[in-house]
């Protein structure tokens, strides 16, 4: 296949004007789409979160000349690349390109898309509060956008905190489950994929009638903030609030592509 095949059918779940749009209108930083084109035909894909060693090396292994991530494999500015620098950004690029491997990287489209990472959050936090497949309750968004948005506050089945929990620890597939707690029962959470629990989020939360904040890289102030404000606070490993939604989007674009695909998980980020 065409590397611009492979995008347009990635493109289709999670258009990149989504990250256009965001970035434009809640002044956020991004860089999505194709960030390598080595121009060579496609003969199999590896996907995974991160652009990492282990990504890489999969796909060597298993003869896949494309990487397709949700974080970006080239984030900021990139003067010049030595492979003798201590700079994994540099060494990564340069093993990617020296085995013939493009990347397509999909983030705050992917974030913001429907049915992308953070309504995936979303729905795994309802299933794991005991409602079965059924799609959060009684929505709102933090952050709107033309089709899907970022940040959601919704109605869970009621569920006592530690059953929520272990029942999230099985959903999410991780044992590293931060949990600050302020009420023993949760019936509404709101939930942020990756990084995003700031000021914003705990006030969206507490607006929107929360009794939960989930999110992940939780700073201390944000997390004092969200007590004062009687939240109780889950904090999963930033890999494990994004994984699960990626790995959904990977099972909807292999379904359309001709080629082999494989999925990477860097367990010890879970």
């Amino acid at each position: 296949m065409k590397l611009f095949e492979i995008y347009e059918i990635a493109n289709g779940f999670a258009p990149k004007t989504l990250s256009d749009e965001y970035c434009e209108k809640y002044g956020a930083y991004d860089n999505s789409g194709v960030l390598i084109d080595t121009g060579e035909e496609i003969t199999g894909a590896v996907f995974s979160l991160d652009f990492s060693f282990g990504a890489i090396e999969k796909a060597i292994e298993r003869k896949a000349n494309l990487i397709v991530t949700h974080h970006p494999a080239i984030y900021g500015k990139i003067g010049d690349m030595r492979v003798s620098d201590f700079e994994p950004t540099d060494q990564k690029l340069i093993a990617a390109l020296r085995n013939g491997i493009s990347v397509i990287s999909m983030h705050l489209n992917l974030d913001a898309a429907t049915g992308g990472i953070d309504e995936s959050l979303a729905n795994g936090i309802c299933l794991s509060a005991g409602a079965g497949t059924r799609s959060p309750q009684n929505l709102q968004m933090m952050h709107t956008l033309s089709c899907g948005g970022y940040g959601r506050a919704y109605d869970v089945e009621r569920t006592p905190i530690d059953r929520l929990v272990e029942n999230m620890k099985k959903t999410f597939k991780t044992e590293r489950v931060a949990v600050y707690k302020e009420r023993k029962e949760i019936g509404r959470v709101a939930s942020f994929c990756g990084g995003g629990a700031d000021e914003e989020a705990v006030q969206f939360a507490v607006q929107s009638g929360a009794d939960a904040i989930v999110s992940s890289d939780f700073k201390h102030h944000v997390i004092t903030l969200a007590l004062e404000k009687r939240l109780t606070v889950i904090g999963l490993t930033h890999y494990a609030s994004e994984n699960y939604g990626f790995e959904k989007y990977y099972q909807k674009i292999r379904q359309g592509i001709s080629i082999p695909c494989d999925y990477y998980t860097d367990e010890i980020l879970l």
